[in-house]
């Protein structure tokens, strides 16, 4: 910026155009004030978008976050957003990783199909029932915390008095998952289905101290009091578009292709200074909103000027990116090597791929050492089968289907130094794995392109942080925090606050962020609006 840069006034700059800094700006506006969002790349959304990946491939794919589970209803109805989303058929699909011609094919109820399913797997309805009584805890726990994601944050202890369940509260948020777990179930497979919701997107193992895992299982398991992930029909960009539409008839200014370059604060007013491709901008406000990683904020703050109040986080040794997404369309769904399954069904809800307990744990080691796991735990989602309207009539009519594929355990420190071989060995790595449970080489059902090349896609931790600008490829920007002041500092505050009175986290990075929720959108505007000028 230079002495002659024009500063305009308003009451609030958001940093960033994801979901979250869209839901702030709606509330924020709705309540009078005065917002514009800078987003630098040239469409709104940040991780939650659709996008056609392939080039003459009418397919809208959700290229970075594809399901839906943490965003509350009353945010959706506080804001008039029109989001319809679809429960899936199937909860999961798993091949036995000894034998793929057998495996877990477990329904959305749990009735007698699920018994003799898992009979099949495991020889014995043992971990049916065990299976009922664990999720029966989780979800008496998800129906008495969810709701105080969008309150002040309680403390420890009065979060332990609402959950009234001292075992549930030992077992999920005391001790390690690992101990819960196999405790429980007596397969390997199944212990393996369960493991994997506290490992999405985070490197840990099932009996590690930081309680990291433990973090991620709750988070999974507690959405809207029910935990149940549900496809945006539209994909991800039909939420993301809604709540832009919606934020630009209340007044909102959003600004796409504007690249914040520093923020100011006396702790009353701010300034913000930013580059478009037309010339410096600066921006004079009460608050700012970041919805970007708390350490791009840092970046962007003064030196000595204040930081995020983020001890908790900073302390957690595992804070990078730990994941792999590759996104495919097929021509057709690929045989399965367990033939009493119809690919349909298998591929309609969570398909684990190599995600036995013993392999998880396995595949953590590997990664530790150095290696990617071969083979390398995996799940797939098949959008296409509960939302055909992302594909164009065309590849309906045809039977194409879309394939996201989420590798675990495979940390940013593998891919940082040479993120180009390495994009191609974890390709190899996926596809390996794939077909290790496949009656044919999914190579084969691949889609062409309007080039002839594969409509195959990998999205590393390096990409990601080189598209999105999230440190480390972070989906979650930092490490999980409970959901739950951890000092008594903090109780009564909304976790989105950061040592500068007007400079407020509103990303996923904010505590009871991660995922796509729009809670830290939420809570930083009930920050804004009830913070004393």
């Amino acid at each position: 910026m230079t002495s002659d840069t024009p500063t305009e006034a308003v009451d609030c700059v958001i940093i960033g155009g994801g979901h979250n800094g869209l839901v702030a700006a709606c509330y924020l506006a709705k309540a009078g004030r005065s917002v514009v969002v800078l987003e630098a790349r040239n469409v709104v959304g940040g991780a939650a978008i659709s996008a056609q990946v392939f080039d003459g491939v009418d397919a809208r794919l959700s290229k970075y976050s594809y399901l839906v589970s943490l965003l509350p209803v009353h945010i959706r109805e506080d804001l008039d957003i029109e989001l319809t989303t679809a429960r899936r058929n199937v909860s999961s699909y798993t091949p036995d990783p000894q034998d793929p011609s057998r495996g877990l094919c477990v329904p959305t109820d749990d009735g007698p199909a699920f018994d003799a399913e898992m009979e099949r797997l495991a020889g014995s309805v043992h971990d049916a029932e065990a299976w009922r009584d664990f999720y029966a805890r989780t979800a008496a726990m998800a129906q008495r915390v969810f709701p105080t994601l969008t309150e002040p944050l309680r403390s420890r202890e009065e979060m332990r008095s609402l959950v009234d369940d001292d075992d549930a509260w030992n077992d999920f948020i005391e001790r390690p998952l690992g101990e819960v777990i196999e405790r429980t179930f007596d397969n390997d497979v199944v212990r393996g289905i369960v493991l994997t919701d506290a490992l999405i997107g985070t490197f840990a193992s099932a009996h590690d101290a930081s309680l990291l895992q433990n973090r991620c299982f709750l988070y999974h398991v507690i959405g809207n009091g029910t935990g149940d992930w549900d496809v945006p029909i539209g994909g991800m960009g039909a939420l993301t578009g809604a709540l832009s539409e919606r934020a630009r008839s209340l007044g909102v200014d959003i600004r796409t292709g504007v690249t914040v370059t520093g923020v100011r604060s006396d702790g009353s007013r701010a300034t913000v200074t930013a580059e478009s491709p037309e010339s410096p901008l600066a921006f004079e406000c009460h608050d700012v909103l970041a919805n970007c990683a708390p350490s791009v904020l840092d970046q962007l703050l003064d030196a000595g000027a204040g930081h995020p109040k983020r001890e908790a986080a900073a302390t957690l040794p595992l804070d990078a990116g730990a994941q792999i997404k590759v996104n495919m369309v097929l021509s057709r769904l690929p045989r399965l090597r367990d033939e009493s399954v119809d690919p349909i069904d298998a591929f309609s809800g969570t398909f684990h791929i190599n995600e036995s307990y013993l392999q998880l744990e396995g595949a953590l080691a590997s990664a530790s050492d150095g290696l990617l796991a071969d083979p390398i735990p995996a799940e797939i989602y098949c959008h296409s089968l509960a939302d055909p309207s992302i594909l164009g009539p065309e590849l309906r009519a045809s039977g194409a289907q879309t394939l996201t594929v989420f590798a675990l355990h495979a940390p940013h420190h593998l891919f940082a130094d040479d993120n180009e071989r390495m994009r191609g060995v974890a390709l190899e790595a996926v596809l390996r794995s794939l077909n290790s449970v496949l009656a044919e080489p999914v190579e084969g059902c691949l889609l062409l392109d309007a080039n002839g090349a594969p409509c195959i896609e990998v999205n590393t931790t390096v990409d990601i942080e080189q598209a999105l600008g999230i440190p480390t490829g972070n989906i979650f920007h930092t490490p999980l925090d409970w959901p739950f002041a951890e000092s008594a500092s903090e109780v009564g505050t909304w976790g989105v606050e950061t040592s500068i009175p007007n400079v407020t986290l509103c990303g996923a990075g904010a505590r009871r962020g991660g995922g796509v929720s729009g809670i830290p959108g939420h809570n930083a505007a009930a920050y804004v609006l009830n913070r004393k000028q």
